[in-house]
């Protein structure tokens, strides 16, 4: 069954599991030693070490995962126990979760055009690598070799990986973004929170900014390891040294999921980003949206208050929260309120993300149209595949599925 509608899917949230070399393939010589690095004893199971020391990743995410869907009931609030896995999987008797090919066949089964393709490994080693800012581009580079070699920036038209950058040094990211994009990267990605001890809309990195905009290229914040449990949850109690299968709760509520995010928003709101670079194009994935209608008076409520201060990026509109969702697109989690979402922020700027093949998305990308009931065609195609197919520049007339 294809389920309610009848064309193909654009997927703005899927997911490849990495391979034990990822960062090492590529690397230069001289840091080959120092990078993020995978051992294996006899239970087979991906040990992450960066410098000796085990990571917030401490174990190869695909190794030991659950199923895709596995935890959609978690968050749907269907079961109480946790975070636990559930039909465990080793991503490695999947070839379509580690394989190029084997993803489009899959594909093609799942009625799925094209997707944005993300990191599960790659998203949680920035702030571990922060300490040698030398290491960390170098690791960097060497991941986004990887990728495209694996994986590819979208030539075909079908899988976009999303190449990995930081702003921990505004000329090395600077270096590394003319060299993705030269190499044909549709979109960039940057990890929530602050830039060492800066806010990402410093103006120091105006020259970052300035780039991704004259590329039309769009910057992707993607839910990450942002390091909240080590510069904020440390002043509530808690360990900053959980691994990320044992976060607490606290941590969890706190230091993960949507605050760094939201920090971020507000951070490139109120430190006025969009209106130094009216063209630049942020995209939210994997961040859920239920915080977004708070957001929007948050900032405007707070740029009222903070009128007399001191405005790091310039003087701010009126409302600051018009200029954010003009330059802002969303993709919700399965379990939001999507047609609430669309009320808030528009149709336009709504995406569709399955997270698949992780446990806590859908089980099929075509699960979400379900989400959309109630919304006119036109609606539910532009979620489903027009907003997407736009900022990736692709046609939005595709055939229809093959009975």
């Amino acid at each position: 069954m294809r389920g309610a509608v009848e064309y193909q899917l654009i997927d703005a949230d899927e997911h490849y599991y990495e391979p034990d070399d990822c960062f090492t393939r590529h690397i230069e010589a001289r840091f080959r030693d120092e990078t993020i690095r995978v051992r294996r004893d006899g239970d087979g199971l991906g040990r992450v070490f960066l410098r000796g020391r085990r990571t917030f990743m401490s174990v190869m995410p695909g190794d030991y995962a659950s199923a895709p869907g596995a935890l959609e009931g978690l968050f749907a609030g269907e079961v109480a126990d946790g975070f636990t896995h559930r039909e465990v999987i080793n991503a490695r008797d999947y070839p379509a979760f580690t394989a190029r090919r084997d993803r489009l066949a899959l594909m093609d089964e799942q009625g799925v055009q094209a997707a944005i393709m993300l990191p599960t490994l790659g998203v949680a080693v920035e702030y571990d690598l922060r300490s040698d800012v030398a290491l960390a581009y170098a690791s960097l580079r060497a991941f986004n070799r990887w990728l495209e070699e694996d994986w590819g920036y979208g030539a075909d038209g079908r899988i976009f990986g999303v190449p990995m950058l930081s702003l921990l040094d505004v000329d090395r990211a600077l270096a590394e973004l003319h060299r993705v994009i030269a190499a044909g990267a549709r979109l960039v990605h940057l990890c929530p929170g602050p830039a060492g001890a800066r806010s990402p809309a410093d103006p120091v990195f105006d020259p970052f900014w300035a780039t991704v905009a004259e590329a039309g290229v769009p910057v992707v914040f993607h839910v990450s390891n942002s390091g909240y449990q080590h510069f904020y949850g440390t002043h509530w109690s808690e360990n900053p040294d959980n691994p990320s299968h044992l976060q607490s709760p606290l941590q969890w509520a706190l230091c993960n999921t949507e605050r760094p995010v939201v920090d971020t928003f507000i951070a490139l709101t109120l430190h006025n980003l969009f209106g130094r670079h009216p063209d630049v194009r942020i995209l939210s994935i994997e961040n859920g949206s239920s915080w977004l209608k708070p957001l929007f008076k948050t900032v405007d409520k707070a740029a009222a208050l903070g009128r007399r201060g001191p405005m790091l990026g310039g003087p701010l509109p009126p409302r600051p929260s018009e200029a954010l969702a003009g330059h802002l697109w969303v993709c919700p989690f399965p379990e939001d309120d999507v047609t609430g979402l669309i009320g808030a922020i528009g149709a336009d700027h709504v995406l569709f993300g399955s997270d698949y093949p992780h446990p806590e998305g859908l089980r099929e990308p075509r699960d979400f149209a379900g989400r959309l009931e109630g919304c006119d065609a036109a609606i539910t195609r532009q979620v489903l595949r027009g907003n997407t197919a736009a900022l990736l520049g692709l046609p939005d007339h595709t055939p229809a599925l093959a009975n």
